[in-house]
């Protein structure tokens, strides 16, 4: 069966023992990681017991078929349900799956006894082994996708928050348009940003300690993400010279040209709404102040500058000029970071005219 929304939660703390598969798939393998972590200790109290977790991958697999089956089958030597925990699955491996899956006569051998967790990568809705999953009643397949403004901003608050910290709303903002793309690196971040920041509660366990925007543009100000900032607020203010520079810098850390254009095109579509908002009776200010995620301080003048340079018809043009960079870049065969450049220099050309 297919897991999905609110019901995510609740089925990784308590699946049910009439629950004898999981898929985890999807682009955040970190997410994918996490919940089958989560999702293997609902199970049994110790990852590391050899008696109870036995872990394998999608090629193991493939050079012993029968090896699924017979772990499933297994009764645990010290009492509980056992996890069989494949990493790396493919649709190569689907048939293993549904031997499992479908064992004729109630799987009386896994149903209460073991639980086996499937780690895959981006799957697509025609996926054999994603269809299996999301089919039988007997199992749980959830997708694992790049969170969303609000979740990350939960992820913030609740990692920071087991180190006594509290982050500001601009450090909030900046870390939500820093983060996100793979949950165990933006856990990874966060904990960097504690060990930096340095930790404390008092007695009931509140935060001691407020974590600064200039704490988090310390600890990852140099990341590709910060490299995009730049990139996107020299652009839209019609600073070719600044974008060439930050452009570069972009490319030397290993961003791709895809992903500038749709930073670029993020930022647009941001200013597209606070224009809306105005352009809808708000007064400037209320409109900046409505956006959410909220821009970060060391941005709030550029972007109200910004808001008082383009029009709505503008900001169109341009992102309709991204999203056909983007397909150029895809389709063509033609150097895709000249196709980005050519399109950021056309939208700051059209900045400056906008003056």
């Amino acid at each position: 069966m297919k897991i999905a929304g609110a019901r995510i939660q609740s089925f990784l703390r308590q699946p049910g023992s009439e629950i004898a598969g999981v898929l985890l798939f999807g682009p955040d393998q970190g997410l994918v990681r996490e919940r089958a972590r989560g999702l293997a200790l609902s199970v049994v109290e110790d990852l590391g017991d050899p008696f109870r977790v036995v872990e394998m991958t999608g090629q193991t697999l493939k050079t012993d078929p029968t090896r699924l089956i017979d772990e499933a089958a297994q009764l645990s030597m010290t009492g509980g349900r056992r996890v069989i925990w494949v990493h790396e699955a493919t649709d190569g491996v689907c048939s293993n799956f549904q031997d499992l899956l479908e064992i004729p006569g109630g799987l009386e051998i896994q149903t209460g006894q073991n639980l086996v967790i499937a780690e895959a990568g981006n799957l697509g809705p025609g996926s054999s082994l994603r269809k299996l999953f999301e089919k039988a009643k007997n199992a749980g397949a959830i997708g694992c996708y790049e969170d969303s403004a609000g979740d990350l901003e939960n992820i913030i608050r609740e990692t920071l928050g087991r180190f006594g910290l509290s982050p500001t709303d601009d450090a909030t903002a900046f870390l939500i348009e820093n983060l996100g793309g793979d949950r165990l690196v933006t856990r990874g971040e966060l904990d960097k940003l504690a060990l930096y920041v340095g930790g404390g509660q008092n007695d009931t366990g509140a935060a001691t300690k407020t974590v600064e925007v200039e704490d988090a543009m310390a600890c990852i100000g140099d990341s590709a993400a910060m490299s995009l900032d730049f990139i996107v607020y020299a652009t839209a203010s019609g600073n070719a010279q600044e974008l060439d520079r930050t452009l570069e810098r972009a490319y030397l850390e290993g961003t791709s040209p895809i992903g500038v254009l749709r930073a670029m095109a993020g930022h647009l579509q941001r200013l597209h709404l606070a224009l809306g908002f105005v352009a809808g009776g708000q007064p400037p200010d209320r409109a900046f102040d409505a956006l959410k995620p909220r821009i970060i301080f060391k941005f709030k003048s550029q972007f109200q500058a910004q808001m008082r340079q383009w029009r709505l018809g503008r900001l169109a043009a341009a992102m309709e000029l991204l999203m056909e960079a983007e397909i150029e870049c895809k389709s063509t065969g033609l150097p895709a970071a000249q196709i980005c450049h050519r399109a950021l220099i056309r939208i700051s050309q059209a900045a400056r005219a906008e003056r």
